[in-house]
């Protein structure tokens, strides 16, 4: 069937790639976006840059109104819900992909009107109707399993809507507890610390982030918190309270700290309601498969919210990373236009990740879950202070499964070469801070 219309579900990095994708490969139908928050923004930018105040609003959306008029991209201000609560979809799907519906959206004649393959109900009680329909619905902050987690009092770090409320609670001196020494607890701890905040923050691992950046440098990212003055209790909360305008957080081996305020970090659920009421495959996220297709060929999800299905039936894990994010959303428009995407945008190239805290800058590619029985090596590269510049998984083949580096984002580029092209690089030079990792990258001359 000809695609004639796009609606995208959310504004957000693969949404917006999905857009802007569309028309830059040629696509000339109708492009609706739904986004609760208005124009779409970069969301990195809200436990940094944005929360700080150093950045606008304006100066961290991908593009202005006048981008969406030329573009010919509807955006409304709205959010999508589960037809259920405006209106019913059979469950059925026809042999076409095209999904019959009833209820509310049928009795208005809207989907049999348009000819269109898909419909989602509005918060404004409107309906959106599409060829095709895109998901990019994300996800939500993780609250924290405990007694009180639930309080409106503790805060989140996720929207924009979350940076200006946590932003305009704090001033010099204001005590936050910190829930969670993961990426967005790092970030917003650092960035807090500079508002003037008194920051405690509370993480049972010790270290955090091993996985995403190796144990040396996990351990050396983690012990510039306590070097910058933050407080750092190695213990998880058992429950949070109110005490007038205070807040209480009990840790399980009985201390209590009190708080002006209270900030959990510990991950998102992927948002995958509306998918489920549609009727789409769901297994921590929406499953689909390597070009971002639902169970149902006329639905689409992209983003922190879905989940592929490689074409051997292997569920990889949901990548909650911002480069992901904007791959998926290019997977999904040259799929709707049945083109490829590039080489760079394919499921199988090295995932790619960056944070900031305390005045650095970290980058990983690639894995860095090291087996415990698999043969996978580390391989350090240290300062000339003794202070870890870059680490490095092997293969047992020899070739490299991933690297991170604090403040290295030549070094970690040339990993990525190294790893797209399944290179093996000698482990002593790799450890050696005086050989460039891009000469490594360079593939052997053949003789």
């Amino acid at each position: 069937m000809p695609v004639n219309s796009v609606a995208i579900i959310g504004g957000g990095v693969a949404g917006f790639t999905v857009a802007r994708q569309l028309r830059s490969r040629g696509f000339e139908g109708e492009i609706t976006m739904v986004e609760p928050q208005g124009l779409p923004h970069d969301r990195p930018p809200l436990s940094k840059g944005y929360l700080l105040g150093t950045q606008t609003l304006e100066q961290i959306q991908f593009e202005p109104q006048e981008w969406f008029d030329e573009n010919r991209v509807k955006l409304i201000e709205a959010t999508a819900v589960p037809l259920g609560a405006a209106a019913e979809t059979d469950g059925a799907t026809k042999t076409d992909g095209t999904i019959k519906t009833d209820g509310a959206v049928k009795a208005n004649d809207t989907v049999k009107a348009a000819g269109a393959a898909s419909a989602v109900r509005l918060s404004n009680g409107e309906a959106v109707v599409a060829d095709r329909i895109v998901l990019a619905t994300g996800g939500s902050a993780r609250k924290l399993p405990v007694p009180g987690g639930e309080l409106e009092e503790v805060l989140q770090l996720r929207t924009r809507t979350d940076a200006d409320l946590l932003r305009e609670s704090i001033s010099p001196g204001t005590r936050v507890v910190i829930v969670g020494a993961g990426l967005i607890g790092a970030e917003a701890a650092s960035t807090l610390l500079e508002l003037g905040a008194d920051v405690t923050l509370v993480e049972p691992a010790l270290p955090p982030l091993v996985p995403a950046v190796g144990p040396v440098l996990a351990e050396h990212l983690h012990a510039m918190h306590a070097g910058h003055g933050i407080d750092v209790i190695h213990d998880a909360p058992a429950r949070i309270d109110l005490d007038g305008t205070e807040r209480v957080v009990t840790l399980t081996d009985g201390t209590q700290v009190r708080a002006d305020q209270v900030l959990v970090g510990i991950g998102i659920t992927p948002n995958t309601a509306l998918a489920e009421r549609l009727g789409l495959e769901v297994n921590d996220g929406v499953l689909v498969d390597e070009c971002q297709r639902t169970s149902n060929p006329a639905i689409f999800a992209v983003g922190d919210a879905a989940r592929i299905r490689t074409a051997e039936g292997e569920l990889l894990p949901r990548a909650e990373h911002w480069e992901n994010a904007m791959n998926s959303g290019a997977r999904a428009a040259a799929a709707i236009l049945g083109q490829e995407p590039s080489p760079a945008e394919s499921v199988h190239a090295a995932a790619w990740f960056w944070s900031d805290r305390h005045g650095v800058h970290v980058e990983g590619v690639g894995s860095l879950v090291a087996g415990s029985e698999n043969g996978t090596q580390f391989v350090h590269r240290f300062n000339e202070d003794g202070s870890p510049q870059a680490t490095f998984l092997l293969n047992p083949d020899g070739t490299m499964a991933g690297c991170a580096a604090v403040d290295g984002g030549l070094t970690v580029r040339a990993a990525r070469r190294i790893i797209d092209q399944g290179l093996v690089v000698p482990p002593d030079a790799l450890a050696d801070p005086s050989v460039p990792l891009r000469k490594l990258a360079r593939p052997a001359r053949k003789s």
